[in-house]
């Protein structure tokens, strides 16, 4: 199934200004290290050569939100927030031995709902590449996001160094990130000692007697 970038039609709560993949500016400074510098995400064109193979930021389908509710899911009046992606960025970089080097900015937003509070919000972010599907190198960060007293929303970014394509998949990948909810783990039940039969139990007190 081909992913598509992120839509946000069909969240509980709008949020504010469109989701893209941006091949530069909104992480010029934590790539370039400064205000002034040239930006060093550069969009690929075609007629050159020597240009890197740089695909768009894609997000799958049900990697886009996580909510969390107080009380049954699906309830928008019971939404307590929810993480949705705000900007996205990548750069990439090719090696001397024909392997690419890809770094990806991901801007994350908590966005409070009508049954929420101010807080602090964790999210998992997974951030891969893929080559026909199958992930070639994948990472996944625990982002903190801090809704301050008196805010509707707040705002966190996280940023991955360290991709890599190896040279014959470096002309056909993808770059992709996702929101993944981890998983709500089983409590072991508690075991109960069984309890001996009550003939037994008889056997036992009439051989203490004698």
């Amino acid at each position: 199934m081909r992913r598509a970038l992120i839509i946000f039609a069909g969240l509980v709560m709008a949020v504010p200004g469109s989701v893209r993949a941006e091949p530069g500016g909104f992480f010029k400074n934590m790539f370039s290290g400064g205000e002034g510098s040239a930006p060093s995400i550069a969009a690929p064109r075609a007629q050159d050569p020597d240009d890197v193979y740089c695909p768009p930021v894609f997000v799958p389908d049900g990697g886009a939100a996580i909510q969390a509710f107080a009380g049954a899911a699906g309830d928008k009046t019971r939404l307590r927030h929810q993480i949705v992606f705000g900007r996205l960025s990548r750069e990439c970089k090719a090696r001397p031995d024909g392997s690419v080097a890809v770094r990806v900015g991901v801007e994350l937003r908590a966005l409070l709902g009508p049954a929420g509070a101010a807080g602090r919000f964790e999210a998992p972010v997974t951030i891969a590449v893929k080559y026909n599907e199958q992930p070639v190198m994948a990472r996944t960060h625990r982002v903190a996001v801090t809704v301050p007293s008196g805010a509707a929303q707040g705002e966190a970014t996280v940023i991955e160094n360290d991709l890599s394509v190896p040279a014959d998949k470096a002309m056909s990948y993808d770059i992709e990130v996702t929101l993944t909810g981890a998983p709500a783990r089983a409590k072991p039940v508690a075991r109960r000692p069984k309890r001996a039969p009550a003939a037994t139990e008889a056997q036992g007190e009439a051989a203490a007697e004698q």
